[in-house]
């Protein structure tokens, strides 16, 4: 689920305005059925991923294919659709959608040609497992992020788009192609690392003596023992909430550092969690402060974006020989829709220091943690 409360109000307003009737779970027949959804949205992932749906759709006309995916989708976990379109039976028209797809996914979020599988098929619900019966052909929709509207299309395969409430979950199984979040932030982040790198921004230690563990039989750290996210509400369509912080400091060298850590067990609002994550390796570090700026990733993040974005507003701040906050920096750099549809912003933590310890709610209130300092040992 996804965790930022500004769409709370969006989707609260969309339904105000009179959509809730017409949208009781049920399908109906979708306005501008010829254009993809998505592809209105002006997301170029969510286009790719519509244009899989549709040719996913089409594909389950066939009995003995059909039955192959409804195997695959009573799984216990979502199953990566470039496997499933290369195995046997799959249609060939399938196999290079998912293909064209990926790779459109790949270059539009900045992920290098070896990011790897990225789309992913699940059903819905578990409530629509009752219905996937091997007489059924379901629907097939995209996970949107489109937070505030009220509706979610899916394709029959005749082709048809129908409207589907993104509140109500429907009472018939429809399968939801989605982005793997988890693999495309792991794959993003690494490659924001790699640009801030180059950009100075991950700069080495200005003396190999202080920062190497071997110099003093170890570090502090800040660990995270727990932390939690409250509640928002979000429809059944979207799958699990990927979540990464942007840590910042000044580095030994004395210009800005920033590591991203990411965070891939927050899964859903309203949960605590107890990863005892390490945070912030303080040995990287000039100042005994850092600032932490929580995101939530969503499918159109642009990891070569989100690396400029750092670049262009941190390397400008230099070091007056005491600590400067960062957070309003990173959070001024930001582009205005990465509060909405984009990556989202959760919560930013001012000033954790190396003394740090216990329970630190997030400047919004929308987010807690629990941390202290954790000292780690050379072997």
């Amino acid at each position: 689920m996804h965790l930022t409360v500004y769409r709370r109000a969006a989707l609260g307003l969309a339904l105000g305005a009179g959509c809730a009737l017409a949208l009781q779970g049920l399908a109906l027949p979708a306005a501008h059925a010829d254009t993809p959804a998505a592809a209105r949205q002006g997301s170029q992932v969510g286009a790719a991923e519509d244009t899989v749906a549709r040719s996913l759709a089409a594909s389950l006309g066939s009995a003995d294919w059909r039955a192959q995916v409804r195997g695959a989708a009573l799984g216990s976990a979502p199953v990566g659709l470039a496997s499933l379109a290369a195995g046997r039976g799959a249609p060939a028209a399938l196999a290079g959608a998912v293909t064209a797809a990926e790779q459109r996914i790949a270059a539009a979020k900045g992920l290098g040609a070896d990011a790897g599988p990225l789309l992913r098929l699940r059903l819905g619900a578990d409530s629509m497992r009752a219905a996937l019966t091997p007489d059924a052909v379901p629907l097939v929709a995209v996970a949107s992020d489109d937070d505030g509207g009220a509706a979610v299309t899916a394709y029959d395969s005749a082709g048809r788009a129908h409207a589907l409430s993104a509140t109500r979950i429907p009472r018939e199984a429809v399968y939801v192609v989605d982005l793997d979040v988890d693999r495309a932030t792991a794959a993003g982040l690494a490659q924001v690392d790699k640009a801030l790198g180059k950009a100075g921004l991950r700069s080495a230690a200005a003396s190999p003596a202080a920062a190497s563990p071997a110099a003093t039989g170890g570090y502090w750290t800040t660990k995270v023992d727990s932390v939690h996210l409250n509640d928002d509400e979000e429809p059944w369509i979207l799958g699990d909430a990927e979540i990464y912080s942007i840590v910042t400091g000044f580095g030994l060298d004395g210009k800005v550092r920033v590591d991203t850590v990411d965070m891939p067990y927050l899964d859903n609002d309203g949960t605590t969690y107890y990863p005892n994550q390490i945070l912030v390796s303080w040995n990287t570090y000039k100042y005994n402060l850092a600032d932490v700026v929580m995101m939530e990733a969503d499918s159109d993040t642009n990891y070569a974006a989100l690396a400029k974005a750092l670049a262009d507003a941190l390397l400008t701040i230099t070091d007056q020989g005491a600590y400067i906050p960062l957070v309003d920096a990173i959070l001024d750099a930001l582009p205005a829709s990465w509060y909405t549809n984009d990556d989202d912003y959760v919560d930013s933590w001012y000033t954790l220091g190396t003394n740090s310890s216990g329970l630190l709610n997030g400047a919004r209130g929308n987010g807690r943690m629990t941390v202290e300092p954790y000292w780690v040992a050379q072997l």
